[in-house]
C-alpha cells in the first residue's frame, strides 16, 4: 500500500515563491510507486488548496486563476488519524476525504520554516518531514542559533542584536554603539529571514544607516557582525537525526566574496539551463541554478573539517531530515566559522548529494523514513500521567488559589 504523502508548500513568507520552486522539484522526483503524492499549496493568507494543476510551475504565472480551478481544503484530526478534506465554504466539488500518513513541508522563511507550521502539524498529530518545532525555531533565529552553537563549542562570529523600538527611540545611540563594537566593514541582517533578503554590507556611516533601515523593514530585530574581507563561503548539507547524520559534498558559490542576493540564488538561471539537474517540469531551478563549484576547491583536510563542523552543527541544533550549513573561511586569519543553517534549504540541496552517490529520489525517501522514525521514537516517551489533581477541585478552591502556581 502506498504512503499517502501531502507535500505542503507556499505560506505567508517573503520566500513564498522559492518554496513553490523547491516543492515542485521534489514532487517530480518522488517515487510514485511508493507514494501517493498530494500537493498542497498554502497561499500567502494561509489557505490550503489542492488540485490537478498545483504541482505545475506554469500555473503560478496566474495564481488567481489557479485557485479558481483548485479545491480549498483543510487538515482535520479524527481520533489518531489526520485527513485532508474539503473546506466547508468551498462547495464547488464533490466532497472527499483523504487520510494523510505523512506531511512533507517544503517551505522557506518566517511563519512556515520557523517552527510555526511545525507546531501546527505537531498539534494535529501527523508525522512530518524535517526539523521539529524547537530546531526549526532556533535555526531561523540567527542570534539564538549562534548562542546555542557557541555553547556547543562551535566557531561563530561575535555579534550584536538591536530591536526596532530602541532604534526608533534613539537611532544615533544604536549607530554609535555599532561603530564602537565593530570596525568597518560590517554585515547587517534581519534576525529571522533567509535567502539573503534584507542583508547588506556597510563600509561607512552612511551605508550603515541605510543597511539598518533596510534590515528593520523586514524584521523587528537586526543582527550586526564583522564582515570578513578575505571571505570564501563553503556550504555543506547534512542528512540524519540526533542518532546518526552524514555530510554531503561541499560547494563554493563562485561569487561568495560578496553577499549572494536573492536574485543570485534563485533567478540567475531562470531559463532552467544549468549544470545541475532541476525540476523535470522546467522553469527556474532554484538554488540548483546558482553558479557554484562542486566539489569546492579546498584541501582534503579542509573538506573533512567542514563536513565535520556541518554534522556537529546539525546535531547541536537538534535537526532532522536535510539541512544545509553555510560556513565562512576567513583567509586573513585562516579560520572557519559557522555562518548559519537552513533547516529546509532551497531545492533541498539535492545537488550536493548526487556527487556522493545519493540521487534525489533516494534523498527524499531517506527524509520520509526519518520522519517515521521520529514518530516511533516519540512513542517511547511518556507525555501524560494519571493524577487526582482535579478530583477534589471546587470553585472556592480555584478562587483561593488565584495567582498561585504549585
Amino acid at each position: 500500500m502506498k504512503i499517502q504523502l501531502a507535500v505542503l508548500f507556499g505560506g505567508k513568507s517573503v520566500e513564498h515563491e522559492i518554496s513553490i520552486i523547491s516543492a515542485i522539484q521534489a514532487i517530480h522526483h518522488l517515487d510514485k510507486e511508493k507514494y501517493d503524492v498530494i500537493p498542497v499549496y498554502m497561499t500567502k493568507s494561509a489557505d490550503f488548496y489542492t488540485g490537478a494543476d498545483v504541482d505545475k510551475i506554469e500555473s503560478y504565472r496566474d495564481v488567481s486563476a489557479l485557485l479558481a480551478r483548485s479545491k480549498r481544503v483543510i487538515f482535520v484530526k479524527d481520533g489518531d488519524r489526520v485527513y485532508l478534506t474539503d473546506h466547508p465554504h468551498d462547495k464547488r466539488f464533490r466532497r472527499e476525504k483523504k487520510e494523510i500518513d505523512v506531511v512533507f513541508p517544503v517551505v522557506h522563511g518566517t511563519n512556515v520554516e520557523d517552527g510555526t507550521l511545525q507546531g501546527y502539524l505537531k498539534t494535529l498529530g501527523v508525522p512530518f518531514v524535517g526539523c521539529d518545532v524547537t530546531a526549526s525555531a532556533i535555526g531561523m533565529d540567527k542570534h539564538v542559533m549562534k548562542a546555542v552553537l557557541r555553547d556547543f563549542g562551535l566557531p561563530v562570529l561575535d555579534c550584536k542584536v538591536y530591536g526596532k523600538t530602541d532604534y526608533l527611540t534613539d537611532r544615533e545611540q544604536i549607530l554609535n554603539g555599532i561603530k564602537a563594537a565593530f570596525s568597518y566593514p560590517v554585515i547587517v541582517k534581519p534576525v529571522n529571514l533567509g535567502s539573503s533578503i534584507g542583508i547588506s554590507k556597510a563600509n561607512d556611516d552612511n551605508e550603515l544607516a541605510d543597511a539598518i533601515d533596510l534590515a528593520f523593514s523586514f524584521a523587528n530585530r537586526v543582527l550586526v557582525e564583522h564582515a570578513i574581507t578575505a571571505l570564501r563561503e563553503i556550504n555543506c548539507a547534512v542528512i540524519g537525526d540526533g542518532d546518526e547524520a552524514i555530510a554531503s559534498e561541499c560547494e563554493e558559490p563562485l561569487n561568495a566574496t560578496t553577499i549572494l542576493s536573492y536574485e543570485d540564488k534563485y533567478l540567475g538561471n531562470a531559463s532552467g539551463k544549468s549544470g545541475s539537474k532541476g525540476a523535470k517540469s522546467g522553469g527556474s531551478q532554484g538554488m540548483a541554478s546558482l553558479s557554484r563549484q562542486i566539489p569546492a576547491d579546498i584541501s582534503k583536510e579542509m573538506r573533512e573539517e567542514i563536513r565535520s563542523l556541518a554534522v556537529r552543527t546539525f546535531q547541536a541544533l537538534g535537526c532532522n531530515g536535510v539541512s544545509r550549513v553555510d560556513l565562512m573561511l576567513d583567509g586573513d586569519e585562516n579560520k572557519i566559522y559557522v555562518n548559519e543553517i537552513n533547516t529546509i534549504p532551497g531545492s533541498l540541496s539535492f545537488y550536493l548529494w548526487e556527487p556522493i552517490g545519493i540521487p534525489y529520489d533516494k534523498l527524499l525517501d531517506r527524509m520520509i523514513q526519518l520522519a517515521l522514525k521520529r514518530v516511533r521514537d516519540e512513542k517511547t516517551v511518556t507525555y501524560a500521567f494519571d493524577t487526582s489533581v482535579l478530583s477534589n477541585c471546587t470553585s472556592d478552591a480555584l478562587g483561593g488559589a488565584k495567582g498561585s502556581k504549585r
